[in-house]
C-alpha cells in the first residue's frame, strides 16, 4: 500500500516516477518527422509575374515592353537580369516622379492573383499529412524561394502560411533609390534548399561548415519542390539530386507551358507535373498527395531502423 502524507504521495514514493518521467524526456528520439513543401512564386503560385499586377500598371509601363527593355539592358552591360529589372523598376517610377516606398509594396501584393485553390492548399495538405502519418510526431512546414519581391509577398493573403520567406528584398533607407538588398538568383535558389535541409535558416549564418546527413533536421527525402519552369531547373535538379522531389506546374489550358513540363519531366527534372489548379481533388493535390504518401512510409521505415539499431546496441553494451 502507498504511504500517503495528507491524501498526497510521500516524496521518497514520487522519486521514480520522477526519474522515469525525467528519463522519457531526455531519452533520445527519432526527430526528422519534419516534411518541407518548398514553393517557387512567379508562375507556380500565380499566373504571372507579381510585378505586373500594381507595380507596372502604377508607373504606367506595359509589362511585355518592360520585360523585353530589361533583357536587353542586362545583355548588353552583361549585368544580372533580376538586378537589371529591380534597378529598373525604380528608374522608371523616379522618372514618372512615382513615389513607391516599402509599404506601398507590401500593399500591392492584395493585388496579387493566385491560382485556383492555392489559399485553402495548405490546410487540404496539413489535413492530408495528419490523416496518412504512420508516425507520431510528422510536422509540415511551407517555405517559398522565390526571385520575387519579398515585400510584396508579405502583402499576399498566404503570406503567414509560410515557415520562412527567401525572396528578393529592397535596402530603402541606404540611398536615394532604392537599392536590391538581397537578389536570388536561379542557381542562388538551392542555397536556401540547403539553408532548409540543414535547418540555418538565419541568414547570417553560413552554411558551408560540414554537417552529417544524419544531423541535418529536414533530409531531402523528406522535400518536395514546386516550380514552373527553367528558371526552377537548378533547384529541381539538386532536390532530385539529393533524394527530395519536384513537381513542375503550368497554367491549365496551355500548351506551352504543358509542353514545357512534358520537357521537364522526360529530362527527369520533376517527378510530376500537373495544371496549376491546387483544389483538393485536382491532379496536382493527387500527385502531391502520392508523393507524401512515399514520404511518410519513408519515415516510418527510417525510424524503425532507427529504432532496431539502438536496440542493438543497447544489448551489446549489457
Amino acid at each position: 500500500m502507498v504511504g500517503r502524507v495528507n491524501g498526497r504521495r510521500k516524496a521518497a514514493d514520487l522519486a521514480p516516477a520522477a526519474d522515469q518521467d525525467r528519463k522519457r524526456r531526455t531519452a533520445p528520439k527519432f526527430d526528422r518527422k519534419t516534411i518541407a513543401l518548398v514553393y517557387d512564386f512567379d508562375g507556380t503560385l500565380s499566373p504571372r509575374p507579381m510585378q505586373e499586377y500594381a507595380f507596372l500598371p502604377q508607373i504606367g509601363a506595359d509589362a511585355t515592353a518592360f520585360w523585353a527593355e530589361t533583357n536587353a539592358l542586362a545583355r548588353r552591360e552583361r549585368a544580372d537580369p533580376l538586378i537589371t529589372y529591380m534597378h529598373l523598376m525604380y528608374r522608371k517610377a523616379k522618372a514618372k516622379g512615382v513615389r513607391i516606398d516599402r509599404e506601398d509594396l507590401v500593399a500591392q501584393g492584395r493585388h496579387v492573383e493566385l491560382y485556383p485553390g492555392v489559399e485553402a492548399w495548405f490546410d487540404a495538405i496539413a489535413d492530408y499529412v495528419k490523416s496518412h502519418a504512420q508516425s507520431h510526431g510528422v510536422q509540415l512546414r511551407h517555405y517559398l524561394v522565390s526571385s520575387g519581391l519579398a515585400e510584396i509577398v508579405e502583402g499576399t493573403s498566404i503570406y503567414g502560411r509560410f515557415h520562412n520567406v527567401f525572396a528578393s528584398e529592397y535596402w530603402f533607407d541606404a540611398y536615394d533609390l532604392p537599392y536590391p538588398k538581397r537578389v536570388i538568383t536561379d542557381t542562388g535558389k538551392t542555397q536556401y534548399l540547403f539553408r532548409i535541409n540543414k535547418g540555418v535558416e538565419d541568414l547570417g549564418e553560413s552554411i558551408n561548415q560540414h554537417m552529417p546527413e544524419a544531423a541535418r533536421p529536414i533530409p531531402f527525402a523528406n522535400m518536395i519542390y514546386f516550380g514552373d519552369g527553367d528558371t526552377d531547373v537548378p533547384s529541381m535538379a539538386v532536390m532530385r539530386k539529393n533524394g527530395g522531389y519536384a513537381v513542375a506546374v503550368y497554367p491549365t489550358g496551355k500548351a506551352k507551358g504543358r509542353a514545357k513540363c512534358v520537357e521537364l519531366f522526360k529530362a527527369g527534372r520533376c517527378d510530376f507535373f500537373a495544371p496549376a489548379d491546387y483544389r483538393e481533388g485536382s491532379d496536382l493535390f493527387r500527385r502531391t498527395c502520392l508523393l507524401l504518401d512515399r514520404i511518410l512510409a519513408d519515415i516510418r521505415v527510417r525510424e524503425e531502423r532507427w529504432r532496431l539499431a539502438r536496440s542493438v546496441g543497447r544489448r551489446r553494451a549489457d
